[in-house]
């Protein structure tokens, strides 16, 4: 399975930048209150809509950092389940097709241990010190289970749209 990723954060920031659905803009939404970076290029998967009522998260495993904005096509190696403040909030880890350097990597179990132990330690402490921020109960899911939630993914989208064709756009 194949998506297409929209990088909101490249791998290395502190800042933590939004594409603002509405207009495409990239904005500063913080910078991270912690010492944390972001350990991949993050951003989101095209088209669909997370269980925290946004596009599904993705954390993409890149050579070098790309750009806000910039397309990525990928695939799925395994997804980290976890609960923030808001609830659910899962971030699917992928890889770009094109990268033959990455394409041993084909599910979460071919990822080395340590790496896999800096994402969670990421995501267990990015919003630590953020008055009203938590992240709780974190695991390790494989590309089934991955590929599984994108598809959800996109369902609730389409539902969405067909729901807001039907009734108008709800307020935010």
């Amino acid at each position: 399975m194949e998506f297409d990723v929209t990088i909101e954060i490249p791998k290395g920031e502190r800042n933590k930048y939004e594409v603002d659905h509405k207009t495409g803009r990239i904005k500063l939404d913080r910078t991270l209150f912690t010492a944390t970076q972001y350990p991949a290029d993050y951003g989101f998967i095209d088209d669909t809509l997370g269980q925290d009522g946004d596009p599904l998260d993705v954390l993409v495993l890149v050579q070098e950092p790309t750009f806000p904005g910039c397309l990525i096509r990928c695939r799925a190696i395994g997804m980290f389940r976890m609960t923030d403040e808001k609830g659910p909030d899962d971030k699917v880890l992928a890889v770009p097709t094109n990268d033959p350097r990455l394409e041993h990597l084909r599910d979460i179990h071919h990822l080395n241990e340590f790496h896999k132990l800096e994402i969670q330690h990421f995501f267990e402490v990015y919003k630590d010190l953020e008055p009203g921020k938590s992240v709780e109960g974190s695991s390790w899911v494989g590309r089934t289970e991955a590929e599984a939630e994108i598809k959800r993914s996109y369902e609730r989208e389409t539902d969405r749209l067909a729901k807001e064709a039907v009734d108008g756009p709800a307020a935010h």
